[in-house]
């Protein structure tokens, strides 16, 4: 009877304890209700009864957008802000677009495995691991990087002409964290002094940097 009881209770401990939900989907669908209040990890479902064709929709990669900022490359998001229907289902996109010269900015996707395909266009891309070694290739038109979950990356245009990417992640919101706009453009904004000591830079140029990256309102 002891035996029988010890197993009962590794049992439940293993079953009950090990997993709160159900990790598959309970419904085929679960269209963002992106109008809710209601927070939760991810967004409550609309109502069966009133999604359509369009909540699994996205005609944003269509055309090349043109890149008219200081650091020459433009995302153009297929996450489930744009898509509704992506809701518990795991998955997003993304369209980059360089120009010549054009770089994406270090920065991470702390939620998410990026991959990448190119569409057009010559670049450098590489990833830094958590012993800082640096990992980089140059890829062209229809060739494919990979960008571990969280690992800091970037990408650069290395052509004469525009380039742009296709990206998939492995989340519906696989979230973003620019580097420079983490450290210098936060807000609460962190500390001269901190920064200065992390880069070996002086405070003057700690509040050169944030006035460059200041969001403009």
């Amino acid at each position: 009877m002891g035996a029988f009881r010890s197993l009962f209770l590794i049992t439940f401990a293993l079953v009950f304890g090990s997993s709160h939900a159900d990790p598959d989907l309970l419904q085929d669908i679960c269209v963002a209700d992106l109008s809710s209040g209601v927070k939760m990890n991810g967004f409550p479902c609309k109502n069966p009864s009133t999604i359509g064709a369009d909540d699994f929709f996205f005609a944003g990669f269509a055309q090349p957008s043109i890149p008219n900022n200081t650091v020459g490359s433009l995302v153009t998001a297929a996450n489930v802000e744009k898509i509704p229907g992506l809701n518990t289902l795991g998955v997003s996109m993304s369209r980059i677009d360089y120009a010549p010269g054009g770089v994406n900015p270090p920065h991470t996707h702390p939620r998410a495995t990026e991959i990448v395909f190119v569409l057009e266009g010559e670049l450098e891309v590489g990833f830094l691991t958590t012993s800082n070694k640096l990992i980089s290739k140059v890829i062209k038109k229809g060739e494919i990087f990979v960008f571990p979950k969280g690992l800091v990356h970037f990408q650069k245009n290395i052509g004469w002409t525009p380039a742009a990417v296709v990206t998939a992640f492995n989340s519906q919101f696989p979230g973003t964290q620019s580097i420079a706009a983490t450290l210098f453009a936060a807000s609460p904004t962190i500390l001269n002094d901190v920064l200065s000591k992390a880069f070996q830079i002086n405070i003057s140029e700690i509040e050169k940097i944030k006035l460059k990256l200041k969001p403009k309102k």
